[in-house]
């Protein structure tokens, strides 16, 4: 089966101006998602999110986890992570992403939103360990969700339905030009695994 018959042009951008967003639409089986789902639901080391806001430590619903080919450290929302070591399935999955985009990627911040009460609101990537205008890919298993893309001089909205099993990748001054997001949604139930694969630097 050409796993890619069913999607669209993966060079086609999805942003109008300053970056670079592509979408492969399902890279994976049903069954391998179904498969990949299952099992980092219940492997990986979920923990609650922390951020420090004004001050103040707040602890999300939603739950992560980072991973990595050593122990990097990452700070974002004023909170510092170190990776944990690879699992089989995700470097399986790291690998897979590599060949379907002919990136390269050192790490892995995962996410877990339980039901579509959980979101993220409108950020960017570009925290200095992450390597500038370098890809982001990510991976969707689990529910459907809408994502968000918003220029930062303007209100202009692009948005695409992430599918389960499916890869968007983020490139060049996506991070400088553009917020996303994740909205909340009550007409979303099941949880969502989300995994960013990234590059470290330093």
């Amino acid at each position: 089966m050409d796993l890619f018959s069913d999607i669209r042009d993966t060079s086609a951008n999805l942003l109008p101006q300053d970056g670079i967003v592509n979408y492969y639409g399902k890279i994976l089986l049903p069954a391998e998602a179904d498969s990949y789902y299952s099992i980092l639901l219940s492997s990986i080391e979920w923990r609650n999110d922390e951020a420090i806001i004004f001050g103040k430590k707040i602890i999300t619903k939603r739950k992560v986890a980072w991973y990595g080919d050593r122990d990097y450290e990452y700070t974002y929302s004023n909170i510092t992570k170190r990776a944990l070591p690879w699992t089989k399935e995700l470097l399986d999955l790291k690998n897979r992403i590599e060949g379907a985009t002919g990136e390269q990627f050192n790490s892995c911040l995962l996410n877990l939103y339980h039901n579509g009460e959980e979101g993220m609101a409108w950020h960017s990537d570009a925290e200095k360990d992450l390597k500038k205008d370098g890809a982001i890919g990510s991976l969707s298993l689990g529910a459907q969700r809408k994502f968000c893309f918003k220029h930062k001089a303007g209100a202009q909205v692009v948005s695409v339905a992430l599918e389960h099993g499916s890869l968007l990748v983020m490139k060049g001054a996506t991070q400088t030009y553009w917020l996303h997001r994740l909205p909340p949604s009550k007409a979303v139930t099941r949880p969502r695994i989300n995994l960013t694969f990234r590059t470290i630097v330093g």
